[in-house]
């Protein structure tokens, strides 16, 4: 298969021909190889995930805005298609989910079914609580590699950013660039697309009590207000959900498979 050039894409073959192909689109500051567990427990799908243009592998692609990712994505779902023997399918992890419902609005027959978890919306209104007035964005910094830092402390913990290797914080300061570009993408007035107009059967997904409330309450939105949507909850879980419960999002996925097949599953939810 030829993908774009500059994209690093990794895939697995399904074990049986005739499989769906499942496409898992990384957020911000993230890459690839984060899916590998998810990947693993969904043998019987063909599964292929890539790093985002200017992320990791994918870097030597330039610098893009949210339109730019999701060109890139239709581009390798055409390419997924060309040679599918069932359905064709994409999950996305936080701004990878904005990624994907951008795609299937901008081009439905992409795909056949899709799925975001926690996709950050802030146009919804959802980052404050009702009676207090909006929370101002962290400024972004001059320098993309503390700005990356910055980001991994704030989504992850600084605990964990110091438990990096310094190999890997180099590698997340390399990313810097992409992340601001990410950033600049959603912390705009008006809305990038109009999430209602989707079409194509949909699942979003969140984490439990211990996420963050406006994740939870911009998903409970998408749910009752994309025609058709269904809300898939991991309990236990908090934003990254394809790290901690892997066998979890594994489901959600299996369940977007479901969808693009046809299914008329409700709403449903994992224990941890």
């Amino acid at each position: 298969m030829s993908y774009p050039a500059a994209l690093h894409v990794t895939s697995r073959p399904a074990a049986a021909p005739g499989a769906a192909t499942l496409v898992l689109v990384h957020g911000s500051l993230d890459r690839a190889d984060s899916f590998r567990r998810v990947m693993r427990r969904l043998p019987e799908l063909r599964t292929l995930t890539y790093d985002r243009r200017g992320y990791q592998g994918s870097r030597g692609g330039g610098i893009v805005d949210l339109g730019g990712h999701i060109d890139d994505l239709l581009s390798i779902a055409q390419e997924a298609r060309s040679d599918a023997q069932g359905p064709v399918v994409a999950v996305g992890h936080s701004l990878g989910g904005d990624v994907v419902i951008g795609a299937a609005l901008a081009a439905p027959p992409a795909f056949d079914a899709v799925g975001a978890f926690e996709p950050p919306m802030p146009w919804l209104g959802f980052r404050r609580d009702r009676d207090e007035p909006v929370r101002p964005w962290p400024p972004v910094s001059n320098d993309p590699g503390e700005e990356a830092e910055r980001f991994f402390s704030r989504m992850v913990s600084p605990g964990a950013w110091s438990r990096l290797t310094e190999e890997g914080r180099e590698a997340r300061r390399a990313d810097g660039p992409a992340l601001i570009a990410d950033l600049r993408s959603f912390r705009r007035e008006a809305p990038p697309f109009e999430v209602t107009a989707l079409r194509v059967p949909a699942v979003f997904g969140m984490g439990g009590s211990a996420t963050q409330p406006h994740h939870r309450r911009s998903v409970h939105w998408l749910g009752a207000n994309v025609p058709g949507a269904v809300v898939y909850e991991i309990e236990g879980a908090q934003h990254g959900a394809h790290l901690s419960h892997p066998d979890h999002f594994a489901a959600m996925a299996r369940l977007v498979v479901g969808r693009a097949g046809g299914g008329e599953e409700r709403a449903g939810s994992a224990a941890s």
